[in-house]
Parts: C-alpha cells; structure tokens; sequence
C-alpha cells in the first residue's frame, strides 16, 4: 500500500522559506518494488517556492518513469509507472526474484544570500548485475525565484572551464600537457569539459561527473571540489556567495 507521509518542519532559512519534508514510501512485496522518496517542499506561496517545488518533483518524476512512451504529470503517476514495470518484467519472466528498488532523498545543502543549491542522491534497481546511483544539483537564484543553469553561474564559462581543467588535471595527476584522457578517462574527443552537475556546499563549488559520463562504473562518481576562495573570480556577481 502507498503510504505517504507529510511531517511539518519549520525552518526559516534567509528569505523565510520554510520547508516540510514530502515521503513517499511503499514496502517491497512478491508483486512490488520497494519505494523510497523524500524531497524537502517549500510552504512558501511565493515564485521561488513554486519554482523549487516543481523542479523538484520535475526530477524525481525523470528517474521513476519506467516508460518513456507514457508521460508522468505527477509523482504519484510516476511511482505508478515505476510499479508497473515491474509487474511487467514479473509477468514476461515469473521466475525473476530480483526485487526493483528507488531510493531517493533530496535536501537543501547550501544557502548564500543570493543562491539556494539542492541536491537529490537516488539509486535505482531494475535488473541485471547492479544498480544505478546518481547526483543531481539543482541551484536557484533567490531573488529572480529561477533555477540557474551551468552557464549563468559563471561571467566567462570557458575561462572557469580552462581553470577547472588545471584543478582537474592536478587531483587526478594528468600531466597538463598529455591528452585528458591519457589515465583512463573517457572524455569525448579526447576534450576536458565541464560536468552537467555543478552544485554549492559548504567547502565550496562541486564539479560532479556521474557513473559513465567520464569513466567506467567501477571508477565511480568523479568528483572536484574548488574552494569558494578559487573560485569567487569565476562566479557571477549576482550569486556570488
């Protein structure tokens, strides 16, 4: 049985955005997968509220539709379409005993005066040797109430790119003159670039590559961190922290 369970926590956070957390739980069974989602959700009537709200569940709604043919408009149509290719995959192979599982919890990570960064760690099993896990950052500009994308965090994307690349090529010991992908990587056309998961925290701005974009599964998450004190040249005035 779906169970969904909505627990009120006040937390005025800078611009007085006060969030609850928003569950959805749904056990494993012979005949369902095992379902856990929380994301923060803002109570706020406001346009950084709604906007927050909707990208939100825009993402979890992206990982949970089994079916890319049948358009999910809401969570609860989503986990259905999840649940639903698993009852597929049990009736096309009865024998099958692995159980599928979607695990997924979103929080706020970082506020500054200007910026909000969320992130959303979700790992799903639909089969086969492994599961899948994932990181999404998800960064929104307070005062216009938008969700910012990679290229309006920076004043010039491909000097922050060209200094990233340095950073890269020190943490990972990549000679600055041998190709990118000399140890291993797998860059496309041999060309550092930047990740589509670029977040703030606490120790500063997070340049995540997820399984597969640049490596093997068995390499991981590729992960670099910058300190604010590198990095603020880079940043956009208007979300500088």
């Amino acid at each position: 049985m779906l169970c969904v369970l909505l627990l009120f926590i006040g937390c005025n956070r800078g611009n007085n955005l006060t969030f609850e957390p928003n569950s959805v739980v749904d056990k494993a069974c012979s005949d369902c997968p095992e379902i856990e989602l929380i994301i923060p959700r803002a109570m706020n009537k406001t346009k950084l509220a709604r906007k927050i709200n909707t990208t939100l569940e825009e993402e979890l709604i992206n990982l949970l539709v089994f079916d890319e043919e049948i358009a999910a408009s809401s969570l609860t149509e989503a986990v259905n379409s999840f649940k639903n290719g698993f009852q597929e995959m049990k009736a096309r192979y009865p024998d099958e005993s692995e159980i599928w599982e979607a695990k997924i919890k979103g929080e706020l990570i970082y506020e500054s005066k200007n910026i909000l960064t969320f992130v959303i760690n979700s790992y799903l099993f639909t089969g086969g040797a492994h599961g899948y896990t994932n990181r999404t950052y998800l960064n929104f500009d307070k005062r216009k109430g938008n969700e910012l994308e990679i290229w309006e965090l920076f004043d010039e994307k491909e000097r922050f790119e060209h200094f990233a690349e340095i950073k890269f090529r020190i943490q990972e010991g990549i000679a600055q003159d041998d190709p990118i992908n000399s140890t291993g990587f797998m860059f496309e056309n041999d060309a550092f670039y930047l990740p589509e998961n670029i977040g703030f925290t606490k120790d500063g701005l997070v340049l995540l590559y997820n399984q597969y974009e640049v490596a093997s599964y068995a390499d991981g998450v590729i992960e670099l961190t910058i300190p604010f004190n590198e990095v603020e040249n880079y940043l956009s005035r208007r979300i500088k922290p």
